[in-house]
């Protein structure tokens, strides 16, 4: 593919709201086993295919019972303690798996605001390292234990 047509690709990506890169700037990779939490109707189905497609395979969900490389939990306010559900979405993540925390941006409906996200995480054992825009209406927040967890 010349370079020209994989810029455009990457323009229309994401100006669109679509996200087709989504899962490879999240750091997936082929094989990775990555679980799903907070699924609902409002959700970024091109995010969700992005994933699966470079996972190549689908997410599994919470009851899913194995261990997984990697969450994606789907949040948004007044979808009840981000603490308690922060806690356990690491129940099946294997120790150095990231959870990806998506929450809507700012301005859409059900926003999370950030300082809500900073203060739950580390009483969750994570910490926060990254946030990026995914998709028209989700960012993206990365979640890690830390090291000596």
């Amino acid at each position: 593919m010349s370079d020209d047509r994989k810029a455009d690709e990457t323009v229309s990506a994401t100006a669109g709201g679509a996200d087709l890169h989504a899962g490879e700037r999240l750091g997936f990779k082929p094989g990775m086993v990555v679980q799903e939490l907070g699924w609902d109707d409002d959700v970024d189905d091109a995010v969700r295919v992005s994933i699966e497609d470079i996972i190549d395979a689908d997410l599994v969900d919470g009851e899913y019972g194995n261990v997984v490389d990697a969450v994606v939990f789907w949040w948004r306010d007044g979808d009840g303690d981000l603490v308690d559900a922060l806690v356990d979405s690491l129940t099946d993540l294997e120790a150095g798996g990231v959870v990806w925390l998506f929450t809507p941006k700012v301005g859409r409906d059900h926003e999370v605001d950030a300082a809500d996200i900073t203060e739950a995480a580390p009483v969750a054992g994570l910490s926060t390292t990254t946030t990026l825009p995914i998709g028209e209406d989700w960012a993206a927040t990365k979640l890690v234990a830390p090291k000596n967890r």
